[in-house]
């Protein structure tokens, strides 16, 4: 359904922007290295959490993927201790590599989807006008999958508001 297809989208993009400024911000605040880490073990329980509900309502376990925060918050630990004289290099640094390691966990996640592709066009966005139907169905397969489109924007968004994170508390 339309509702499904939008609420997970705004899911992935939401919780991954809130980790990139939250652990940022709490890594900074408090400049203990680890923190980060600490921080994505807890938004990986709240989804783990979110993930149940959403089973319960008849969705597909594997159609729910948790996004692989903890990887992503260990390089932003180990870019805060390596840059600490340095904060610009932390804004530059901790935002590109955090960000972009962002899209290669949400896709490598993807790997835990039974059939990606089944599921794709299982859940797709019902509000699509008939013109914008792909007439040969290999072409433009995960144009609108809500899984392809929640990794690859929350990756996009992340590279900003992590650097961003990181330049409110180091200005």
């Amino acid at each position: 359904t339309d509702w499904m297809w939008t609420s997970y989208v705004i899911f992935t993009l939401s919780q991954s922007l809130m980790l990139a400024v939250s652990a940022a911000y709490y890594l900074t605040f408090t400049g203990i290295p680890g923190t980060a880490t600490y921080y994505a073990l807890i938004m990986t329980v709240y989804t783990w959490v979110a993930k149940g509900a959403w089973f319960s309502l008849g969705y597909p376990y594997s159609f729910i993927v948790v996004p692989m925060w903890i990887p992503l918050a260990i390089l932003m630990d180990l870019v805060y201790w390596a840059t600490k004289r340095n904060k610009h290099s932390l804004i530059l640094i901790g935002g590109v590599l955090c960000g972009m390691s962002m899209s290669l966990f949400n896709m490598i996640n993807l790997i835990t989807i039974d059939d990606p592709p089944e599921t794709a066009f299982k859940y797709p966005r019902t509000t699509m006008p008939p013109y914008m139907t792909p007439i040969e169905p290999q072409v433009g397969k995960f144009y609108d999958s809500p899984v392809a489109l929640g990794a690859g924007a929350s990756a996009v968004l992340t590279v900003a508001m992590n650097a961003l994170g990181f330049k409110l508390t180091t200005w």
